[in-house]
């Protein structure tokens, strides 16, 4: 037998004795990030403390409880309703602001000096159930990031409750919790002069630990179909998107009613186009983002306080009618809400020989709820094409923190698209249903296309 010892030479014994002591550290890092979960940091991993003026509270465990009015399965009561702004941000008083303001809102208040910023008090709304939190903290240490690769992460939960890295933080973006969710919703792309008309989407949404069947990195499926106008009533989208995209991609179809089949829809993804979105969005826009990160660069920029658009309640109104929401540029600045938070800034940028319309971009990904608040869009010149405006609203009869509406400016020709409206919508938004697996299969898609 040989016993003899292997021998290196000094330079590869540091780099094995590096190796070893980065792979300890990590180590010794999770294990104190889990120790700190649900004490100095939120169970998500967000700080708990307030900061030092006041003007972001401690979180205390968010909003769980409805408030007086709501009554189950109806339209989301308002729980801020009597509270008024603290002050306007404008284009006229932007440099006092301008370092907790997007570039992209800059530009969009610079734009159009009829639109505002109205800020409010900041409350920490954001809750999700216990055992979201409990899977949290149970994975710490044990996913790793091989890459782009997402190793041993099981649904729900948050992946990495505190990033170290631009791609980290958005997979906790891209894996944020909502279980499951059955709503119809609708969009408006407007003109600059105002023109718009409404494309009605109904989505059934679910993440993988909602089906009876789990399946092995899988992160979501969903079923999407037209409800409005005439001319897209009958297209069906399936789609079954991977957590880790190294290993398998995006799987989609689509029902055509004209054609009456199903088939493949491989450019569902990236930079492709939608039906009646008038190429204001780009198919990765939904959410802020969503789908593979191959194609940039991911930068963690660091965490910053930004005013962000937040408890947007008074926006989901269903007593509002669209025709009296829209506006020049904008919806009416006074049915939106800002409020001062902590963000994750993210900045992407595209590799070289990767295409995609947008060369640059960067996210503002609230630390609270890891979900996407703000992105703006750069073209191949460098130039601020596009900023999105997604406004999140606690979903307090289910624990789910979501965007609506989102709001895609374009920042050069004048136009701009909201979705996510439900305020003439009679149906509610159901939460959190467990699905069959077998009913998010390309036999399903064809049954539904036929009915």
């Amino acid at each position: 037998m040989n016993t003899k010892q292997p021998t290196f030479a000094p330079s590869k014994r540091a780099a094995i004795l590096g190796l070893c002591v980065s792979s300890l550290m990590s180590l010794a890092h999770a294990a104190v990030d889990a120790d700190r979960l649900g004490k100095d940091l939120t169970p998500s991993g967000a700080e708990r403390a307030g900061n030092k003026d006041g003007s972001i509270p401690e979180w205390t465990g968010g909003l769980t409880k409805p408030p007086a009015g709501y009554k189950a399965g109806g339209a989301y009561v308002d729980p801020f309703a009597g509270e008024k702004p603290l002050f306007q941000i404008t284009g006229q008083n932007l440099e006092k602001y301008k370092d907790k303001v997007s570039p992209g809102m800059q530009a969009l208040l610079k734009k159009y000096p009829h639109l505002s910023m109205p800020v409010y008090r900041t409350h920490r709304t954001f809750a999700n159930p216990q055992s979201v939190y409990d899977a949290t903290k149970a994975m710490v240490g044990k996913v790793m990031l091989k890459g782009l690769t997402l190793q041993n992460y099981t649904m729900p939960g948050t992946p990495f409750p505190v990033p170290s890295n631009g791609v980290e933080a958005m997979y906790n973006h891209l894996t944020h919790f909502f279980g499951s969710y059955n709503r119809c919703a609708d969009w408006l792309p407007v003109r600059p002069n105002g023109d718009y008309y409404r494309v009605g989407f109904c989505e059934d949404m679910v993440q993988g630990q909602n089906f009876d069947q789990r399946q092995p990195n899988h992160v979501f499926s969903f079923y999407g179909a037209y409800d409005a106008p005439a001319t897209l009533v009958g297209t069906i989208y399936l789609v079954h998107d991977p957590v880790d995209y190294s290993v398998a991609g995006r799987q989609a179809w689509i029902y055509n009613a004209g054609q009456r089949r199903v088939r493949r829809a491989p450019d569902l993804a990236y930079d492709a186009a939608s039906d009646g979105d008038e190429g204001m969005r780009t198919a990765d826009d939904y959410w802020g983002f969503n789908g593979a990160l191959d194609r940039y660069e991911w930068k963690l920029a660091g965490k910053r306080e930004m005013y962000i658009p937040y408890n947007a309640y008074k926006a989901n109104d269903k007593s509002l009618k669209y025709k009296d929401m829209i506006d020049k540029g904008s919806l009416k600045s006074d049915l939106l809400r800002y409020e001062l938070h902590r963000v994750w800034e993210v900045q992407a940028t595209l590799k070289t020989g990767m295409s995609h319309v947008y060369a640059k971009r960067t996210f503002f990904i609230d630390e609270d709820s890891n979900t996407i608040a703000l992105a703006d869009h750069y073209d191949s010149r460098g130039n601020l094409w596009r900023t999105h405006v997604l406004s999140l609203v606690q979903a307090y009869d289910a624990n789910v923190m979501f965007q609506a509406p989102w709001i895609q400016h374009d920042l050069i020709s004048g136009s701009y698209i909201v979705e996510g409206l439900t305020n003439e919508r009679k149906e509610a938004t159901v939460w959190n249903e467990p699905k069959k697996w077998s009913d998010f299969q390309v036999d399903a898609i064809r049954r539904k296309g036929v009915r």
